[in-house]
C-alpha cells in the first residue's frame, strides 16, 4: 500500500497540485460563508454540507477528468488469435496519442472478459475480468500512432469471449 502511494505522489504533475489547492481553498472558503453566515442555520448548514462534499469528490474528479483531458488518447484492437498448442492469446492493436503532449510511458491494459446472450450479464462481465495483461510503450509523440502486441496467457477459457483494450497515459 505504501508502494501504491509512493507511486502515486511521485507521478502527479503541476496541474495536480493546482487542483488540490484549488479544491481545498473553495473548501475553506465554504467552511469561512458558513461562519458568516451563522444566523441563518439553513444556509450555514448547506454551506457546510456543500464544503464536505466539494472536499472529498472534488479532488477525485478532478483528477479523472483533467487526465482524460490531458492524456487523450485512443486504443484499436486490430486483431485478436488464440494460439492452438500454448494456452494464451495474441492481441494487437494500435494506440494513438491524441492529446497536445508527447506522452513519456503508456501503460496499455488488455482485458478478456465472457460473454452471454443477455445484456445484464454482459454488463456485469465487463467489470469480472477473466484475464488482464498490461505493456508498458515509452516515449510516444503527440499525434503519433503505434502499433503493440500483448500475449495473453495462461488463457484457458474455452467458450465464448471478448478481449477490450485500455490505456492510461503519462
Amino acid at each position: 500500500m505504501k508502494e501504491k502511494i509512493t507511486t502515486f505522489i511521485n507521478g502527479l504533475i503541476t496541474y495536480d497540485y493546482i487542483l488540490f489547492g484549488s479544491v481545498f481553498g473553495v473548501f475553506l472558503l465554504f467552511l469561512i460563508l458558513a461562519i458568516l453566515a451563522r444566523n441563518k442555520v439553513g444556509l450555514s448548514i448547506f454551506l457546510i454540507l456543500l464544503s464536505f462534499i466539494i472536499l472529498a469528490l472534488g479532488p477525485t474528479l478532478g483528477y479523472i477528468k483533467m487526465h482524460e483531458y490531458l492524456f487523450k488518447n485512443s486504443t484499436k484492437l486490430t486483431s485478436q488469435k488464440k494460439l492452438e498448442f500454448v494456452k494464451a492469446v495474441v492481441v494487437k492493436g494500435t494506440l494513438t496519442n491524441e492529446s497536445e503532449r508527447n506522452f513519456s510511458s503508456c501503460k496499455i491494459t488488455a482485458k478478456a472478459h465472457k460473454v452471454s446472450k443477455n445484456d445484464l450479464k454482459n454488463y456485469i462481465y465487463q467489470f469480472r475480468t477473466l484475464k488482464r495483461m498490461s505493456i508498458i510503450k515509452e516515449n510516444i509523440q503527440k499525434g503519433e500512432t503505434i502499433n503493440f502486441k500483448i500475449l495473453i496467457e495462461p488463457f484457458t477459457y474455452s467458450k465464448n469471449y471478448n478481449i477490450s483494450l485500455e490505456a492510461k497515459c503519462k
